[in-house]
């Protein structure tokens, strides 16, 4: 297969009916920031394998059948209304999922400490440290995070956000924002956060790991080349 690279929409294509200048450009500085980190595979707006659902970027790096290969999903928003849609809080709901987020991170911190072996240790690129719990079992870790999985179920239920984690679409989830969109316990349960500051992104909080197989992959990186070919067209 001929790799494809990176590329940004413009205001001509197709895709970009509606979409507001800041969404765009969240999306191109997530092309950026996977371009700087190998993710040379990479296209906007592309339809997952498995869901009706269309990711704004979706990126990977070359030889994906290999074991250290990865994929990666990016959704941006640029308002909070947007990473709301379609959600019903109910009263005292985001109050608890502060609660536990913040009771699950110093775990997850707590176990890495103990367990240097559940970190990936990449050593060019911080971002790809990711929480490698596949295999663990932890009764306090996995009690809060169901607890938790449970309770954003409940707030963004139908969304975008609970499905892809749950599909398990790629091997790395970031929600990509603008700065003052959301906080940390308003990040999905296993997605990574990057923040928009100046004109790239930084990290705000790590995703982890999720298993994915030789062929998840190679069908996520053949809808990658499908949208780059057609854009091209």
């Amino acid at each position: 297969m001929r790799p494809c690279y990176p590329f940004a929409v413009t205001a001509n294509s197709p895709s970009s009916g509606g979409e507001s200048a800041a969404h765009r450009n969240l999306k191109r500085l997530a092309l950026a920031w996977a371009r700087a980190r190998r993710l040379v595979l990479a296209a906007t707006e592309v339809r997952l394998p498995r869901a009706n659902y269309r990711a704004d970027v979706v990126a990977a790096t070359p030889r994906s059948l290999s074991e250290g290969a990865f994929t990666v999903v990016f959704e941006c928003k640029a308002s909070r209304s947007d990473f709301l849609r379609d959600s019903a809080a109910e009263t005292g709901a985001e109050e608890h999922i502060a609660a536990l987020a913040g009771r699950l991170a110093e775990l997850r911190a707590l176990i890495a400490g103990h367990r240097p072996d559940l970190r990936r240790g990449e050593e060019l690129f911080a971002e790809f440290d990711a929480y490698d719990l596949r295999g663990l079992r932890h009764d306090p870790h996995d009690r809060i995070e169901a607890e938790l999985r449970a309770a954003q179920r409940k707030l963004h239920d139908g969304t975008k956000f609970a499905k892809l984690s749950r599909w398990r679409a790629a091997s790395l989830l970031y929600v990509v924002t603008e700065e003052g969109i959301l906080t940390s316990p308003d990040v999905p349960d296993g997605w990574g956060w990057l923040v928009k500051r100046g004109d790239a992104l930084a990290l705000m909080a790590k995703p982890c790991l999720n298993p994915t197989t030789p062929e998840q992959r190679v069908a996520l990186v053949e809808r990658i080349a499908a949208r780059a070919h057609r854009l091209a067209e």
